[in-house]
């Protein structure tokens, strides 16, 4: 077994956990790590072991801190994201030490799952590009069932903006973005 299926193995064994199931009974947090690394390999097929890794950790073991741990306003939630993150990065890092990578590996994959550089690094950049990817293809319909419109564009403005110029041609290709919010991924 090589390193990488090895960190794969367990990220995804610690995922499995996940209480919370989809409609077909599955753990969300490991069907969200295997959507992760569907579309990585999709935008990013050249992507380093780093960047795999922390594509498929990005959520690990996400519902161990509720997002009602924290007050339920943008600070609030801004606190739990950076927390989630660090979190996310210590335990992706271990698992990747576990698996036989080296420091300047395990600090990589850490500088990307805290977001350390978006918009001047890019394997950073590269990880946000995925998350919003996956979070179009996979989760943008559900999410915006029932929103204001006005709020959900708000929301699709701020993906668009976490991505890069490449991604966001892509999305318009690839998605049937209705206007007025594809106006978002056009530069």
């Amino acid at each position: 077994m090589t390193r990488l299926q090895s960190a794969f193995d367990a990220i995804d064994a610690a995922n499995a956990a996940d209480p919370q199931l989809d409609p077909q009974g599955r753990p969300q947090a490991l069907l969200y790590g295997q959507r992760m690394t569907a579309e990585q390999q999709a935008l990013y097929p050249d992507a380093s072991d780093p960047l795999r890794i922390a594509c498929r950790g990005q959520h690990v073991e996400r519902w161990t801190l509720p997002r009602d741990s924290y007050p339920m306003d943008r600070a609030g939630y801004l606190a739990w994201r950076t927390e989630q993150g660090r979190r996310h990065a210590a335990r992706v890092a271990g698992i990747m030490r576990q698996a036989g990578y080296g420091a300047a590996d395990t600090a990589d994959a850490e500088r990307m799952l805290t977001k350390q550089g978006i918009k001047r690094d890019d394997q950073v950049q590269a990880l946000e590009d995925v998350a919003c990817f996956t979070f179009l293809r996979w989760y943008m319909g559900p999410f915006s069932q029932g929103r204001d419109p006005q709020d959900l564009q708000r929301i699709v403005d701020r993906t668009a903006r976490k991505m890069s110029a490449m991604a966001r041609a892509r999305a318009l290709a690839e998605f049937a973005i209705p206007e007025p919010f594809a106006g978002a991924f056009r530069d």
